[in-house]
């Protein structure tokens, strides 16, 4: 494998300052990579990246006197030792010479987002994007860029977000490019931009995003003059669409240290662009009050919530865990100091509740998630009187059939809820948990309660009654399903008998 020249110096550089590494914690706790060594990178970089289909590739571009390169998320995940799901390629070839080079040589290829240089192929299961070097041209008052192809490599990995995403790996020949030190920052932990963070982020506000999901994903920390430039450019947020804010939002939450991209949000500053929801829970600590800070609560039941997923079998789950970003959200406009000193918030989930979905909406979130985010937070106080008087039957019947398809993401949220630090609170609280859950496994099984629906249908109560299909219809039904919540099943007769007895009277 060849290098360049400011690579192999780097080499050198982060090899004679590993010393210094290890003994320097990482904010987060979570790690420097001073276990890795150079040469593991580059070994991990190698094996990865040694497959038949980028050495078929590159050499079909070299044979056409073209530039053909690995880049991006891909190198850096390579350097890491885990492969990237998709396979992201640069080239001096134009699209349409691109188009030229592969037709005939690839299962199938497609030609959305040629204007700005890539075209889409699959060859077996890879999914391939190539695209021809850039070196945009941004208007001040638009993300949208004047597209410009370039020639050059470096020029291509300079419009790019951080420095670990610069890198990139010639084909076929592997010369590993890291022209802005991409590497260093890589072991460092650290997210940068590659040239000046406020040029950067001028071309491009979603890269602000960008580095507090990059935080969320792989743990680093962002440098201080990128965070800085973060702060003071965060108002140019609002030129981006809220389905790119929207999809970013889903990727931080979803990746495996969410706390330090929600942190980065907050910190920043961009929340008050994006999320104001989310700083707005930063209560001012009242000595006098000794109420709990909302937001550092907030934070923990998320981190609860994801430990929670695989006891509960969960794949990582994002409307759970933005369910339990949100669910105390209805916190400050209920918030009230009662006699003695006292802090309530009554009503904060009927008001949480609301506040998700306007927001939710504003994001651009798809209609089944806005309700089940919702309905999470409306819930998520639900279960807290269970443990001062145990529940009827009718109350386990009436929880189930409001939580509906939402029951075990209920399950997890209402026990990441609980973050008191009193060891014997918290137990009784988990302990009337296990109760509850018990209870409800038992009663599903008696009464198949995943499917409760009345003792009579819609046709039988209009010949019961003889009424025409309208809202008659619906009181009567309605009637029947509390009756069938409240006493069980009952059977078709009694129903008939109960609904009758009712009519009159309804």
């Amino acid at each position: 494998m060849w290098f360049d020249l400011d690579s192999i110096a780097q080499f050198y550089r982060t090899i004679n300052s590993r010393s210094r590494l290890a003994q320097s914690p990482h904010k987060g706790g979570c790690g420097k990579l001073v276990a890795m060594e150079t040469a593991d990178a580059m070994k991990n970089l190698e094996q990865v990246t040694s497959t038949a289909l980028l050495e078929k590739l590159g050499e079909l571009f070299s044979n056409a006197g073209f530039e053909l390169a690995l880049v991006g998320g891909p190198v850096r995940d390579a350097i890491l030792g885990r492969s990237a799901p998709d396979v992201d390629l640069t080239t001096n070839a134009t699209p349409d010479e691109i188009l030229a080079l592969i037709k005939g040589k690839v299962d199938t290829h497609w030609e959305i987002g040629k204007e700005f240089g890539t075209i889409g192929c699959r060859i077996g299961d890879d999914q391939i994007e190539i695209t021809t070097y850039r070196t945009d041209a941004y208007d001040a008052d638009s993300r949208k860029p004047e597209v410009r192809f370039g020639k050059d490599l470096t020029e291509d990995l300079k419009r790019r977000d951080f420095t670990v995403n610069s890198m990139a790996l010639r084909l076929p020949g592997r010369e590993f490019v890291d022209p802005f030190g991409g590497l260093r920052d890589l072991m460092d932990q650290v997210l940068k931009t590659p040239g000046k963070p406020e040029d950067s982020f001028g071309d491009d506000p979603l890269r602000m995003l960008r580095g507090a999901r990059f935080a969320s994903q792989l743990g680093f920390e962002i440098e201080p003059e990128t965070f800085e430039a973060m702060n003071s450019m965060r108002e140019r947020l609002s030129i981006i669409s809220a389905e790119r804010i929207q999809a970013e939002l889903q990727k931080l939450m979803l990746g495996k240290y969410p706390r330090k991209g929600l942190e980065a949000l907050v910190d920043s500053g961009l929340a008050e662009i994006v999320l104001p929801e989310l700083p707005a829970l930063k209560l001012e600590v009242d000595e006098h009050h000794h109420h709990k800070d909302v937001y550092e609560h907030t934070l923990r039941v998320v981190e609860q919530a994801i430990d929670y997923e695989k006891d509960y079998k969960l794949e990582p789950d994002f409307t759970l865990r933005f369910a339990a970003l949100l669910h105390d959200i209805g916190k400050p406009a209920t918030r009230k100091l009662e006699p003695g000193g006292a802090v309530s918030f009554y009503h904060h989930d009927v008001v949480g509740a609301k506040l998700a979905k306007k927001r939710m909406k504003e994001l651009r979130f798809d209609n089944d998630t806005i309700k089940a985010v919702s309905l999470l937070i409306e819930l998520h106080l639900r279960f807290f009187g269970y443990s001062d008087q145990a529940w009827t039957d009718a109350a386990i019947r009436r929880y189930v059939r409001d939580a509906g398809d939402q029951l075990v993401r209920l399950h997890v949220l209402t026990r990441a809820d609980v973050t008191t630090r009193n060891k014997r609170k918290a137990d009784l609280l988990s302990h009337a948990y296990d109760d509850l859950e018990a209870r409800i496994e038992k009663v599903m099984e008696q009464e198949e309660l995943n499917a409760m629906r009345p003792d009579l249908t819609g046709e039988q109560i209009m010949e019961i009654l003889g009424i025409p299909a309208g809202p008659g219809v619906g009181k009567a039904y309605k009637y029947l399903l509390e009756l069938r919540i409240e006493n069980g099943p009952m059977g078709p007769e009694a129903a008939k008998k109960a609904l009758l007895e009712w009519w009159p009277k309804g």
